[in-house]
């Protein structure tokens, strides 16, 4: 069983940075629904664009649900245990944001093949039926989870989330992830997100990885 560590004081960590991470799927699941209702029939280059978009974020969301799972409520469970069933309402929470992940992904395949309007209103649905979802989770997490997050995980515990995430992508995607996620962001929290990365990674993300990013959501966002 996993104990309390040692070092673990009553001082809190700050989990601030994942209220910025979850504006990116507040704000970009809003945006898809739009996004694949505003695709012409027969549009099959504008439906590329915006089915690879959908799968980024999505998959994104995977990985931030499955960092959770793996890491997070475990260690919670352990060491907050009167909020148990606050923690397994979290986990049935993601199970059911899963089941709507895996009904998205081949829908988004056949959509982008097919653009047939019975698959875009398929598709548009079962994105908003996702968001409606998840902003529920999200809110409670802010809400219930964060607090205890910050009073019962170290900061190397909590670092590590950020790592299974980052791990787990592709390099090609991390300038388009780390800009969705700093597009929103206030200066203070800018600067919070960018100083948990190596200098050199910083500079590069800054420059061509923010250039990058305005040409990537100039192309998705086209036409919104």
């Amino acid at each position: 069983m996993t104990s309390t560590p040692d070092n673990l004081t009553l001082e809190l960590i700050d989990v601030h940075d994942m209220v910025v991470v979850h504006r990116v799927f507040r704000r970009e699941l809003a945006i898809i629904d739009r996004l694949v209702r505003g695709v012409g029939i027969g549009d099959a280059k504008r439906a590329a664009v915006v089915a690879r978009h959908a799968r980024l974020v999505l998959a994104g969301l995977h990985l931030h649900h499955s960092g959770e799972d793996e890491l997070l409520w475990p260690l919670l469970l352990e060491r907050a245990r009167p909020s148990r069933e606050l923690i397994e309402r979290m986990e049935r929470q993601h199970r059911h944001v899963e089941d709507l992940l895996a009904r998205l992904s081949p829908a988004i395949t056949r959509w982008e093949s097919e653009l047939r309007p019975a698959v875009t209103e398929e598709v548009a649905t079962t994105v908003s039926a996702l968001r409606t979802a998840l902003l529920e989770h999200l809110d409670e997490e802010e809400a219930h989870i964060l607090p205890l997050a910050a009073r019962h995980i170290t900061q190397q515990e909590w670092n590590a989330l950020g790592e299974h995430g980052l791990a787990a992508m592709k390099k090609s995607e991390l300038p388009i992830m780390c800009g969705m996620i700093l597009e929103d962001a206030s200066p203070s929290e800018r600067h919070a997100m960018l100083s948990a990365v190596p200098a050199p990674i910083r500079i590069l993300l800054r420059t061509w990885g923010a250039w990058r990013y305005r040409r990537y959501v100039t192309a998705v966002r086209a036409g919104l």
